[in-house]
């Protein structure tokens, strides 16, 4: 039923991250590699208190006093909603979901709930109601209860001082785990929670998670509880699909602990040999092995360069980084940095959250290709980037390093001058507005830049001349 079936979460804590704000980033992936995405905010007055979901069909009335948040929804409406990605008016930040796994120990147990809820939905049905990350755990956990889920999800929550995540397990059940404030975690397709210790006063589950695990006889291990070994897989696909993705990542990010590729057992928790910043979660989210034989770009054999799933690729839809800053007024501390399309050639923009609407150029995507939209101009670009990579990668390093520090200038601007506005939601808009013209300009030279190093290229052509 899942057609958004396969991401990569980066959580980073706020004393790990390079200024103190807290970090949930995904690359929102699919099946297929064109879907495309639009960028709003849904206001109060938009938001139906009565849901009903098109996957499953399950109902929900949902309470009469939402919040106003952002999300990245499905342009077209044929299978939901899919709001993805958003930060809501309290500061709450949710990214929801990552695809992960699970085992038939625990689906004979707890089935899936072929009328539940799903990842179509959670966003919708969650974020407008909380004020808290761990608030927001405490709801969507009591939603699965109520009405369960017809497949394998983790969700992030965060907040300006904590970061949550959790997972779902089985049909009814889940845990989740407050990441420490200084550590980072990489999330691929997979069950992820490692050692779970159900008396910790930071971490949350369903109310007889551990009689069930117990009683049924789920845990394969002689001591503690992992919830990786105990809900979820290691298989061969794990090894060409998920693992090498957290591998890469945490290498990337502590290189002075070696680890392998294939390894079923990588950990969930993890410290960075330095502070982390936007730039570095991605370029993580973009990575594709690089420097490895396992770049599908790079110099191994066709073979190797075939045998990993990269982070970056051609099923990206959009990638978010949903930042919650702690030095600054209250009125601007979210900033939901969003891109469309793969991840190699694009680049993210640092839009404020505390708005009412969004750039034309980022929320009016249409289902047909058309350059008036940041969504298809970024995969017009990739698409032409990865018939000669080697070739145009200089020119796509010099655009996202001269995007990001004209976006940095602007927000450093737009953040002093916010002090004092009289309407701050009107004003944050109109920077946005800035940051999508900005980001039209620089995309669309990139482009022109692309077409004038591609054409000498082209196999339609003669030496000899006029």
């Amino acid at each position: 039923m899942n057609k958004h079936s396969e991401c990569t979460t980066i959580l980073v804590g706020r004393n790990a991250s390079i200024d103190g704000s807290t970090m949930i980033a995904r690359n929102e992936d699919g099946e297929a590699p064109l879907n495309p995405k639009n960028f709003i905010v849904v206001n109060p007055a938009d938001q139906k208190q009565d849901y009903k979901a098109v996957i499953s069909g399950v109902e929900i009335k949902l309470p009469a006093n939402p919040l106003r948040y952002t999300a990245t929804p499905d342009v077209s409406p044929k299978i939901g909603i899919w709001g993805e990605s958003g930060i809501n008016s309290a500061n709450v930040a949710m990214s929801a979901t990552e695809t992960i796994t699970s085992n038939s120990r625990i689906l004979g147990v707890d089935p899936y709930v072929e009328g539940g809820i799903g990842e179509e939905d959670m966003l919708t049905i969650v974020l407008p109601y909380i004020n808290s990350a761990k608030e927001g755990v405490e709801r969507l956990g009591a939603l699965l209860e109520e009405f369960g889920t017809y497949e394998p999800n983790g969700i992030a929550f965060s907040d300006k001082d904590e970061i949550w995540w959790l997972e779902t397990i089985g049909g009814h059940h889940w845990a989740a785990v407050r990441i420490p404030d200084d550590a980072y975690v990489v999330a691929p397709n997979r069950m992820n929670i490692t050692n779970f210790d159900f008396d910790a006063p930071d971490t949350l589950c369903s109310q007889d998670l551990k009689e069930l695990i117990d009683e049924n006889h789920l845990n394969p291990d002689y001591d503690g509880y992992n919830l990786r070994h105990i809900f979820g897989s290691a298989t061969v696909k794990d090894n060409q699909y998920n693992n090498p993705r957290a591998w890469y990542i945490q290498r990337y990010f502590t290189p002075e602990v070696e680890q392998s590729p294939f390894d079923q057992n990588l950990p969930f928790i993890c410290k960075a040999n330095r502070l982390i910043s936007i730039e570095d979660v991605k370029w993580a989210l973009s990575s594709h092995y690089e420097e490895t034989v396992y770049d599908c770009y790079g110099d191994g054999t066709p073979e190797q360069k075939r045998q990993l799933r990269p982070v970056g690729i051609n099923r990206n839809q959009e990638v978010h980084i949903l930042q919650l800053r702690n030095d600054v007024a209250a009125e601007i501390v979210g900033i939901h940095w969003l891109a469309f399309g793969p991840n190699t050639f694009n680049t993210v923009v640092p839009f404020y959250a505390n708005v009412t609407d969004t750039p034309v150029f980022y929320k009016e995507v249409g289902e047909a290709f058309g350059l008036d939209s940041m969504y298809w101009l970024s995969g017009l670009i990739a698409v032409l980037g990865d018939t000669n990579y080697n070739l145009y990668s200089d020119v796509r390093d010099d655009y996202v390093q001269d995007s990001v520090a004209a976006f940095r200038h602007i927000q450093h601007r737009g953040d002093k001058n916010a002090i004092g506005q009289a309407d701050i939601s009107r004003y944050l808009a109109s920077v946005n507005e800035e940051y999508a013209k900005v980001a039209k300009e620089l995309t669309t030279k990139l482009l022109g830049q692309m077409v004038m190093l591609g054409a000498p290229q082209m196999k339609l052509r003669f030496n000899l001349g006029d």
